[in-house]
């Protein structure tokens, strides 16, 4: 059955391609986030990281950090070399977590609640489609990401990422 509100409102909707990439050294450890935004024939890069935090919060970050910069609700086609963040979409963990009180199906607390809770609700006014791309096989902007987070981590100075040092 075809669903004529969202073709509808997709139609409505800019077109934006999102490349994304987080890593942490050590894990945990200084980490950073990238992400690559293409819309209209224009490109937006955005970079970060914090002092001590894990490569998964950093692919979540970096998702996270996208979409906060979007102005208006768009159709977004992101990619990630994450099947952490692409799956908990694609395979719908986070409809599970959410039903659960953010406990996985093991009984255990989802991990990076607190991230996993701010990208969900960012998103919502977006159409989101998750793709995952295999990392540093030679997708430019995969690449390109990978070294936004290399930039990030070398800064120093970094900020502390509260979410994790108060799990």
């Amino acid at each position: 059955m075809v669903d004529l509100p969202s073709i509808s409102k997709k139609l409505e909707m800019s077109e934006v391609t999102i490349y994304t990439d987080g890593g942490a050294k050590g894990n945990p450890g200084p980490g950073g986030y990238g992400a690559v935004l293409l819309a209209r024939g224009r490109r937006r890069e955005i970079n970060g990281g914090f002092r001590h935090t894990t490569n998964n919060r950093m692919e979540i970050y970096a998702a996270i950090s996208a979409i906060e910069s979007l102005l208006k609700p768009c159709n977004v086609t992101l990619y990630s070399d994450s099947k952490y963040l692409v799956d908990a979409f694609n395979k719908q963990w986070i409809i599970g977590w959410k039903k659960r009180n953010w406990v996985k199906s093991d009984k255990s607390p989802v991990l990076n609640a607190d991230l996993w809770k701010r990208l969900d609700t960012l998103i919502e006014p977006h159409l989101v489609t998750w793709n995952w791309v295999k990392g540093h096989a030679g997708n430019m902007e995969n690449e390109r990401c990978d070294e936004l987070v290399g930039w990030a981590i070398s800064e120093g100075n970094l900020p502390p990422d509260a979410g994790y040092e108060a799990s």
